[in-house]
């Protein structure tokens, strides 16, 4: 869509001032720690681009507050590197450059917020190069402490942390099934035929450049198969979602143009896992 429709749409341009009102109103206030997930496009037009989307909810949080991204690392080797050709495989090996949490840029697929932020002065990034975060503001540099490396999505993670903080999770204008947090979800969820990837990544130890090799769900294909529980077409976590809204849990509003959601981050885990365990616990 042109300039001209992201005006019409949002009814002029969505400033600064216009995100503030509209987060507050939403719900987001003063010393808040908040994941947010964004799709610019469903915003309208936005004057100054990411970076206003950020001081927008800086202004929001204020300097107690907290934001933070899911970033991921846009270069990482495939996890099905170990399937290549052996002279492939060597070549990458040799001198595919290590995860660098000040230079390696935040996987696109995401969109531009995380990228945006993980380059702000004072942003912190997790260590971890395949389910890393970053974060800004006053509780970033505890959130993003030693992330572990096995299980990323599970205990001790910046998720957990987040919940641990109270923290909040926005959707601003970002479809329901952008909703990571749902990936601590099944991480801690106790339900047969949980599903897990193991795959090597290269990481800086001490200055020097290492394969590591790292344990996690299957965040890609999903941890779970949900076939049985969610129809045909639909994401599980769209589904997961659907009905914690139907059940009351989350806010809901206009940001810009953008049909945005608030939530508890503990409501959203609590929910999720009770979800996922009653309908594929006997699976």
């Amino acid at each position: 869509m042109d300039e001209t429709g992201l005006l019409r749409r949002s009814n002029g341009p969505v400033t600064r001032g216009r995100l503030g009102r509209d987060l507050g109103a939403l719900g987001l206030g003063d010393g808040d720690v908040v994941m947010f997930h964004t799709r610019m496009s469903a915003i309208g037009y936005v004057a100054g681009g990411a970076q206003t989307v950020i001081d927008a909810l800086l202004d929001t949080v204020g300097p107690a507050g907290t934001l933070m991204v899911t970033c991921g690392w846009n270069d990482a080797p495939p996890y099905d590197l170990g399937t290549w050709p052996r002279e492939w495989q060597d070549a990458v090996r040799r001198e595919h450059p290590a995860y660098d949490p000040a230079l390696s840029e935040a996987d696109h697929g995401y969109g531009r917020l995380p990228e945006a932020l993980r380059r702000r002065p004072g942003a912190v990034r997790s260590r971890h190069p395949d389910a890393g975060f970053a974060a800004l503001g006053a509780a970033a540099t505890d959130l993003m402490a030693d992330h572990p490396w096995d299980d990323p999505h599970g205990p001790g993670s910046p998720l957990a942390r987040l919940v641990d903080r109270g923290g909040r999770v926005l959707l601003l204008g970002a479809p329901l099934d952008t909703l990571t947090l749902l990936h601590h979800a099944e991480a801690l969820a106790d339900a047969p035929g949980k599903r897990f990837v193991d795959y090597e990544q290269p990481i800086l130890v001490a200055g020097r450049r290492v394969w590591r090799r790292f344990r996690d769900i299957d965040s890609e294909s999903g941890a779970f198969d949900y076939s049985a529980v969610v129809p045909e077409g639909q994401d599980p976590f769209d589904a997961i979602v659907r009905d914690m809204l139907a059940a009351g849990i989350g806010r809901r509003g206009r940001v810009g143009a953008a049909d945005s959601h608030l939530f508890e981050a503990r409501e959203v885990v609590d929910f999720g896992r009770a979800w996922i365990e009653e309908r594929l616990g006997g699976a």
